[in-house]
């Protein structure tokens, strides 16, 4: 298996190199593409089986923002639950046979991570303005204002790094056990590299629409206390 600190490019589309991760990555988005036009485009007040499915999954991805945040989930539902369904797909691709999942490649993790900060970014200034995001760096104390912008950065570092070391170091085990023990003994493994990949997945969205939330609360004005 090659190192994940080390990407080889599968072939080049003329000066530019395209790595396997890439190539994954384009078939998951056009399986979740495919995936939500399929299902969304007959939709009916008595759902099929497909549509009943897909409404559930709203639906959880509601409660959860909403029981974890306490936000309204519109603003947030597209992009929490498309980081879910991306990262347990990216996951749980290491099942099959050749693949390695992109999110055990350094590259993914970062990107993903990235996007996180940009919609901590983006959501906070939305909420509050320019100026409330900016002042929400000086909470509670104008001295903070340092620690406060560093820690926005280190906690999407923090995202990628656990993203990237969970789910290479699964593949790594399983790839390891398997080219020493007989076929059926990775089997318990690999139930357990599902599982690990699901969890991360969704720690990675609950940690982002915390974070989100936490700029845009940040970010609104403080109600004045009473003398």
């Amino acid at each position: 298996m090659d190192s994940p600190l080390q990407s080889l490019p599968l072939f080049t589309v003329g000066p530019a190199p395209i790595m396997a991760s890439v190539v994954v990555t384009w078939a998951i988005m056009a399986v979740l593409v495919l995936g939500a036009a399929m299902l969304t485009r007959r939709l009916s007040q008595v759902p099929s089986k497909a549509q009943a499915v897909a409404e559930l999954l709203v639906a959880t991805v509601d409660s959860q923002i909403r029981n974890v945040t306490g936000a309204a989930p519109a603003p947030y539902r597209a992009l929490i639950g498309t980081l879910f369904l991306f990262i347990l797909i990216a996951n749980w691709s290491s099942l099959i046979p050749g693949v390695t999942p992109p999110t055990a490649t350094m590259e993914t993790p970062a990107a993903l991570a990235a996007i996180v900060f940009l919609s901590i970014i983006f959501f906070g200034i939305r909420g509050g303005g320019l100026g409330g995001f900016l002042r929400g760096f000086a909470r509670p104390n104008p001295v903070m204002i340092p620690l406060n912008m560093l820690e926005s950065i280190t906690r999407s570092f923090s995202m990628f790094v656990r993203l990237f070391g969970n789910v290479m170091s699964g593949v790594f085990v399983i790839a390891i056990v398997g080219s020493l023990a007989a076929l059926l003994v990775p089997i318990p493994l690999m139930v357990l590299d599902l599982l690990t990949g699901a969890v991360q997945a969704y720690i990675f969205a609950v940690l982002s629409m915390v974070f989100i939330t936490s700029a845009v609360e940040k970010g609104r004005p403080q109600p004045k206390k009473e003398s």
